[in-house]
């Protein structure tokens, strides 16, 4: 089952700290359109026909972009529980693509069931419930659509928690959920052959505060609801940095990736996947002005 801290995050929260980043996001995720350009060439095996596309946790656009140009005569729309993201997305929409985005949370999507045959999701459903926001997949997506995702696991920033570790045992990083119990969620939300895999990604700083700028920047604050309150200080951050410090190797401070790929698909059945009261048809977000 899902973490308890990973079921009590505060999505008002989460929306705030990623609302605050939307400016800044684009110049300090090179690590994250590394994983999604590595999630992209994966669609290359996929064969089914794709005529409605959802990218959950789109951020700025970048994966919304990307496939609307993979699938031109595709609707694709991207959704973000940012708005300030959503709005950045809109203004780097071209006019000449099919594709819409909008502000909305992946454990409670506003679609209707059974309406979307690609849901694509980079490295969003780390804020989520597992349970909760693959059932939510596994009731928008089609017979025999696909569910193709990326996240982070437990080993992510290992020196960033045992830096602060050798300070307190406070949580000061975000608690990542492992691969298999990811694979576990998507059977229990009825999700076919789920495939998962990893890769371990290791980024390399001048100094400490290159770390935190970098996580900072992209909106990954630590949102633990055990983490400690308040400012952090003075001498338990010098302690924290030297520990850190600590770690380099070849005077390069590591800051490790546990980057996890899954993907898995709607089962080919007859019948209709239970939806919620307030879901809509996709044709009604998607529908052009004419």
């Amino acid at each position: 089952m899902a973490s308890d801290s990973i079921q009590q995050l505060n999505k008002r929260q989460v929306r705030q700290a990623f609302d605050r980043a939307a400016n800044t996001y684009d110049q300090y995720a090179v690590l994250q359109y590394d994983i999604a350009e590595r999630v992209l060439e994966r669609l290359d095996v996929i064969r089914t026909d794709i005529r409605t596309v959802l990218d959950i946790g789109c951020g700025t656009g970048y994966c919304t972009r990307a496939l609307a140009k993979r699938y031109p005569r595709a609707n694709v729309i991207g959704m973000d529980l940012s708005p300030a993201m959503v709005s950045l997305a809109n203004a780097q929409r071209g006019w000449r693509r099919r594709s819409r985005y909008l502000s909305g949370d992946a454990e409670a999507l506003p679609f209707a069931s059974q309406s979307v045959d690609l849901l694509f999701s980079n490295l969003a459903i780390q804020w989520c419930d597992p349970d909760r926001v693959f059932a939510e997949f596994a009731r928008v997506l089609r017979p025999g659509g696909v569910l193709m995702f990326t996240t982070f696991g437990p080993d992510t920033l290992m020196e960033l928690r045992e830096a602060w570790r050798q300070v307190n045992d406070a949580p000061h990083v975000h608690t990542f959920v492992d691969m298999h119990d990811l694979g576990d969620a998507l059977m229990r939300a009825g999700l076919a052959e789920p495939v998962m895999d990893v890769e371990t990604l290791v980024v390399q700083y001048p100094d400490v505060a290159g770390v935190m700028r970098d996580l900072k920047g992209i909106g990954a604050y630590n949102m633990d609801p055990g983490r400690v309150r308040g400012l952090t200080g003075k001498q338990s951050y010098r302690n924290f940095h030297s520990a850190y410090e600590a770690m380099a190797i070849e005077g390069k401070i590591p800051a490790t990736y546990e980057a996890v790929f899954g993907h898995a698909w709607a089962p080919v059945a007859s019948g209709r996947v239970a939806g919620g009261d307030q879901s809509v048809p996709i044709s009604a977000i998607t529908r052009r002005p004419r």
